[in-house]
């Protein structure tokens, strides 16, 4: 039984991992990455049917049942660097916003016919930085949204043929926000940490998976992600200037679910495909808050749901060595109408390249490189009725992954 002082202990080292594995990120596939790992990144984020490392964890955990017995410790980290305009009139305001850290740490061991283990990343958000005098209101405008996950998979190798996988994640979210939802009230809630948000909530979520292979060189991988159910992010900060307490409510990832499949075309040249969807017209219809107790009208967001085509290649150099390219390309969920300078998510398409290098004895990193070019869209309301607004967004990615097997 531990003691206060080891449950204070326990209790600081936990909020410090939610913390730096909660970082906000500025949006790709709605507030989805578009790939989880370098592997995937290189390949267009595809990754449902082939083996792609600790990763899988936000893939698809059944894929870790195509490993090699033994065990196998991860480590990643992603920047995101997006460019985010709001144009008003002749007057452009950039988003200071532009660089995002996401780590990843991840231990999976497989012997005989089952896998298990456990992972802990940062999964995605949104983003964005207007200063003091956001769009000349002569107020600071900002928004970060985080969620971070901490996974317990299992996979089980039914045959050698079938792999089948279940998945409990704990998942939470922090934000902060500095706006005006109505244009006429101010909400600030907002911390000064670079790795957390004031509003906080947690909850759990799970995946299902399976990996089939119908021959030696094709097969198929299927997963299923639920919507989460995370606690109501609570915080405290000043509603037009005075102290309130703010209760975001019903802030959740959304279900999703996608198939794939992986053909090994050579022994040099292996071609993937994943299709997913993305129900954020269930998860992302209004933002709903409430201060001190009372819920204000909420601000419609009504996204639409994403249907995400990955397509990407693996080429062998020479043993050890790989090189990997792809696309990965969806529509913008977020409509005109509800288009929201501080919730710009509406990139669509990113062009992927990536390397993988075996150093022996073990030890492999990878690497990705992700470009999405630039998307405007107009909401010709964004500001009042009669008052338009335009946001541009574009965004580059990197990922690096080092991954030890023994």
């Amino acid at each position: 039984m531990p003691t206060p002082t080891h449950r204070c202990k326990l209790t600081v080292l936990a909020a410090a991992l939610g913390a730096l594995f909660s970082l906000p990120a500025a949006a790709t596939n709605g507030m989805n990455l578009e790939a989880y790992g370098a592997k995937a990144g290189g390949m267009g984020g595809a990754s449902f049917a082939y083996e792609n490392g600790n990763s899988a964890l936000m893939n698809n955990p059944a894929t870790l049942g195509l490993r090699q017995e033994g065990q196998n410790l991860g480590l990643g980290v992603t920047l995101l660097m997006p460019d985010v305009k709001t144009l008003v009139g002749p007057m452009s305001f950039k988003s200071g916003g532009d660089q995002y850290w996401m780590p990843s740490i991840s231990y999976i061991r497989k012997t005989g016919n089952l896998t298990y283990g456990v992972g802990m990343l940062a999964q995605g958000g949104m983003g964005t930085e207007y200063g003091d005098n956001a769009f000349g209101s002569g107020l600071p405008m900002r928004s970060e949204v985080g969620f971070g996950r901490l996974m317990f998979p299992l996979a089980y190798n039914v045959d050698k043929d079938l792999t089948v996988a279940a998945q409990v994640d704990y998942v939470w979210a922090t934000m902060d926000v500095k706006m005006s939802p109505d244009g006429r009230n101010y909400v600030s809630f907002s911390d000064s940490s670079d790795f957390s948000g004031e509003a906080k909530g947690s909850g759990f979520a799970f995946k299902l998976g399976m990996h089939y292979k119908v021959s030696d060189t094709f097969a198929v991988g299927a997963t299923y992600h639920s919507k989460t159910h995370i606690s109501d992010l609570k915080g405290d900060g000043t509603f037009n200037f005075m102290p309130a307490s703010f209760k975001v409510i019903d802030f959740q990832w959304p279900e999703t679910y996608g198939i794939g499949v992986a053909w090994q075309a050579t022994p040099a040249w292996l071609l993937v495909a994943d299709v997913k969807h993305l129900g954020w017209s269930k998860s992302m219809k209004n933002f709903r808050l409430s201060v001190n107790g009372a819920e204000i009208p909420p601000l419609p967001e009504n996204w639409k749901d994403q249907t995400v085509l990955m397509l990407g290649a693996q080429y062998m150099l020479k043993p050890g060595l790989a090189l990997r390219f792809g696309i990965n390309h969806a529509r913008n969920p977020v409509p005109d109408s509800t288009l929201n300078p501080l919730f710009p998510a509406i990139v669509k398409t990113h062009y992927t390249f990536g390397v993988g290098w075996n150093l022996g004895g073990g030890h492999s990193v990878a690497g990705a490189l992700s470009v999405a070019p630039k998307v405007t869209a107009t909401n010709p309301n964004m500001f009042g009725p009669g008052m338009p607004g335009t946001a541009t967004h574009s965004q580059t990615s990197l990922r690096v992954n080092y991954n030890y097997a023994f």
